[in-house]
């Protein structure tokens, strides 16, 4: 009896190699990384300061994030370059694409430490990692063209597998980045799914301070609330950015225009409407319109 119970024992199950995504989330927690990361921000807020420069690398004039769009042109012309190299041919088009890909490797580059230097920690750590895989892939591609311009077409073309496996790698955190960790998405509510139509009820207009922000609640919504006199403007609370907490934000002034400031990251939004008036944030905040009965109650209703 007891022989027989042993044959349909399990035993311990067999380790499981951890895959990509759990690689990538290990460097999310890879501490070890943070004092690299703490000099190279400084570094890159050195060198790309609050300002109309900065706001262009981000995104904002544009309404999303530069720098996703500009790696189409790096990494279409190094595929292309692999592609290429299986096949017999002039390999002048091969030279003259690795010098599109890393020239427009170096726009793609700066437009990425500027959004990197606004993120949160944990992604940090996963884009520098990503960034020093894309440089290292680009050093392999520079080497490639150098052998090539020597008459090395062997060895430039091993250089240029070799940059194309590392620029895969680097590629995968990127992703990891936009999609696992969310950066560069708008992070404000869906005022559009989560408000019904028509005029809501907020609060009376005498629990509102003047001229300090404070949040209110909506239904699921939390909403930043700014009256200044009789007059009450209405943004959802969640910074579009990294759901920074915009009530906990300070009261500034563009063009005689009042603003809040994200705590966390420094985005800039116009209360009036909640466009942006410097990034990291590129989606406007949706606002809401206002309004208060002779019963001194403050109602809303999103803008739009």
């Amino acid at each position: 009896m007891n022989r027989r119970a042993n044959l349909f024992r399990r035993g311990p199950l067999p380790a499981r190699r951890p895959g990509p995504g759990e690689l990538a989330e290990g460097l999310e927690r890879a501490t070890v990384l943070d004092r690299a990361v703490g000099a190279v921000q400084k570094s890159v807020q050195k060198a790309l300061p609050a300002g109309p420069l900065r706001d262009t690398l981000n995104g904002v004039p544009f309404g999303h994030p530069a720098h996703p769009p500009l790696t189409d042109l790096p990494i279409g012309a190094f595929l292309s370059v692999a592609l290429l190299d299986l096949l017999p041919g002039d390999r002048r088009a091969t030279r003259t694409l690795l010098t599109a890909g890393l020239v427009g490797s170096l726009p793609t580059a700066v437009t990425g430490w500027a959004d990197w230097s606004s993120l949160h920690r944990e992604q940090q750590r996963v884009g520098l990692v990503h960034a020093t895989a894309i440089g290292a892939a680009n050093v392999l591609y520079a080497a490639s063209l150098v052998a090539r311009r020597r008459g090395n077409e062997a060895g430039g073309r091993l250089l240029g597998y070799a940059g194309l496996t590392t620029l895969v790698g680097g590629t995968y955190l990127g992703g990891h980045l936009a999609f696992r960790q969310a950066a560069g998405t708008n992070h404000a509510d869906p005022v559009d799914h989560l408000v019904s139509l028509g005029w809501h009820d907020l609060c009376p207009l005498d629990e509102l301070p003047d001229g300090r922000p404070v949040t209110r609640r909506l239904g699921y919504l939390s909403l930043f609330v700014l009256r200044t006199g009789e007059d009450v403007d209405v943004l959802t609370d969640r910074c579009s950015h990294l759901a920074g907490p915009l009530h906990q934000g300070r009261i500034t002034y563009e063009d005689d225009e009042a603003c809040v400031v994200c705590p966390w990251h420094g985005s800039t939004f116009r209360v009036r409407d909640g466009s942006v008036a410097h990034g990291p944030a590129t989606a406007p905040q949706p606002s809401f319109e206002t309004r208060v009965l002779e019963n001194a109650m403050v109602q809303v209703r999103p803008a739009g």
